[in-house]
Protein backbone atom coordinates (compact mmCIF):
# COMPACT_ATOMS: atom_id res chain seq x y z
CA UNK A 1 0.00 0.00 0.00
CA UNK A 2 2.84 2.37 0.81
CA UNK A 3 4.42 2.00 -2.62
CA UNK A 4 1.05 2.61 -4.27
CA UNK A 5 0.56 5.74 -2.17
CA UNK A 6 3.99 7.09 -3.13
CA UNK A 7 3.45 6.48 -6.84
CA UNK A 8 -0.08 7.91 -6.71
CA UNK A 9 1.26 10.99 -4.92
CA UNK A 10 3.66 11.49 -7.84
CA UNK A 11 0.74 11.13 -10.22
CA UNK A 12 -1.18 13.71 -8.19
CA UNK A 13 1.70 16.18 -8.48
CA UNK A 14 1.71 15.67 -12.24
CA UNK A 15 -2.06 16.04 -12.32
CA UNK A 16 -1.85 19.31 -10.41
CA UNK A 17 0.62 20.54 -13.02
CA UNK A 18 -1.72 19.50 -15.85
CA UNK A 19 -4.72 21.16 -14.18
CA UNK A 20 -2.72 24.35 -13.66
CA UNK A 21 -1.80 24.44 -17.34
CA UNK A 22 -5.48 24.11 -18.25
CA UNK A 23 -6.65 26.66 -15.69
CA UNK A 24 -4.09 29.17 -16.99
CA UNK A 25 -5.81 29.11 -20.37
CA UNK A 26 -4.21 26.41 -22.50
CA UNK A 27 -6.94 24.25 -24.08
CA UNK A 28 -4.95 21.13 -23.21
CA UNK A 29 -1.48 20.36 -21.84
CA UNK A 30 1.31 18.70 -23.82
CA UNK A 31 0.35 15.19 -24.85
CA UNK A 32 3.56 13.66 -23.47
CA UNK A 33 2.79 15.13 -20.06
CA UNK A 34 -0.76 13.77 -20.05
CA UNK A 35 0.48 10.32 -21.10
CA UNK A 36 3.14 10.37 -18.38
CA UNK A 37 0.57 11.34 -15.75
CA UNK A 38 -1.71 8.53 -16.84
CA UNK A 39 1.11 5.98 -16.91
CA UNK A 40 2.24 6.86 -13.39
CA UNK A 41 -1.35 6.74 -12.12
CA UNK A 42 -1.91 3.33 -13.74
CA UNK A 43 1.30 2.09 -12.13
CA UNK A 44 0.01 3.25 -8.74
CA UNK A 45 -3.31 1.50 -9.31
CA UNK A 46 -1.48 -1.64 -10.37
CA UNK A 47 0.53 -1.59 -7.15
CA UNK A 48 -2.66 -1.21 -5.14
CA UNK A 49 -4.29 -4.06 -7.09
CA UNK A 50 -1.23 -6.23 -6.42
CA UNK A 51 -1.47 -5.45 -2.71
CA UNK A 52 -5.17 -6.36 -2.79
CA UNK A 53 -4.40 -9.66 -4.53
CA UNK A 54 -1.59 -10.68 -2.18
CA UNK A 55 -2.68 -9.33 1.21
CA UNK A 56 -5.82 -8.57 3.12
CA UNK A 57 -6.33 -4.86 2.58
CA UNK A 58 -8.21 -2.81 5.16
CA UNK A 59 -11.70 -1.78 4.14
CA UNK A 60 -10.67 1.85 3.76
CA UNK A 61 -7.96 0.86 1.27
CA UNK A 62 -10.53 -1.09 -0.75
CA UNK A 63 -12.80 1.95 -0.83
CA UNK A 64 -9.79 4.04 -1.90
CA UNK A 65 -9.22 1.62 -4.76
CA UNK A 66 -12.79 1.99 -5.98
CA UNK A 67 -12.59 5.79 -5.78
CA UNK A 68 -9.27 5.76 -7.65
CA UNK A 69 -10.76 3.59 -10.40
CA UNK A 70 -13.55 6.15 -10.76
CA UNK A 71 -10.91 8.88 -11.04
CA UNK A 72 -9.13 6.81 -13.70
CA UNK A 73 -12.37 6.70 -15.66
CA UNK A 74 -12.52 10.48 -15.57
CA UNK A 75 -8.92 10.75 -16.68
CA UNK A 76 -9.52 8.35 -19.53
CA UNK A 77 -12.55 10.39 -20.59
CA UNK A 78 -10.48 13.57 -20.58
CA UNK A 79 -7.67 12.04 -22.59
CA UNK A 80 -9.62 10.00 -25.14
CA UNK A 81 -12.72 12.14 -25.41
CA UNK A 82 -11.05 15.53 -25.51
CA UNK A 83 -7.27 15.57 -25.60
CA UNK A 84 -6.79 13.12 -28.47
CA UNK A 85 -9.50 14.94 -30.43
CA UNK A 86 -7.78 18.27 -29.76
CA UNK A 87 -10.86 19.63 -28.04
CA UNK A 88 -10.40 21.90 -25.01
CA UNK A 89 -10.53 19.96 -21.75
CA UNK A 90 -13.71 20.93 -19.87
CA UNK A 91 -12.60 22.60 -16.66
CA UNK A 92 -15.45 21.09 -14.57
CA UNK A 93 -14.39 17.58 -15.59
CA UNK A 94 -10.72 18.41 -14.95
CA UNK A 95 -11.59 19.62 -11.45
CA UNK A 96 -13.93 16.71 -10.72
CA UNK A 97 -11.27 14.22 -11.86
CA UNK A 98 -8.73 15.84 -9.58
CA UNK A 99 -11.04 15.99 -6.58
CA UNK A 100 -12.03 12.35 -6.95
CA UNK A 101 -8.40 11.28 -7.32
CA UNK A 102 -7.27 13.30 -4.29
CA UNK A 103 -10.13 11.81 -2.28
CA UNK A 104 -8.99 8.30 -3.22
CA UNK A 105 -5.38 9.10 -2.36
CA UNK A 106 -6.44 10.60 0.96
CA UNK A 107 -8.44 7.47 1.80
CA UNK A 108 -5.44 5.30 0.93
CA UNK A 109 -3.14 7.37 3.14
CA UNK A 110 -5.68 7.19 5.97
CA UNK A 111 -5.82 3.40 5.56
CA UNK A 112 -2.01 3.24 5.79
CA UNK A 113 -1.98 5.34 8.98
CA UNK A 114 -4.66 3.18 10.57
CA UNK A 115 -2.85 -0.08 9.78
Amino acid sequence: MQSAAIVLTLAALGGATLATIRLLGSPYPPKWMAIGHGAVAVAGLALLAYAAATTDLPGLAKIAGVVLVLAAGGGTTLFVGFHLRQRPLPIPIVLAHGLIAITGLGLLIAAIWQA
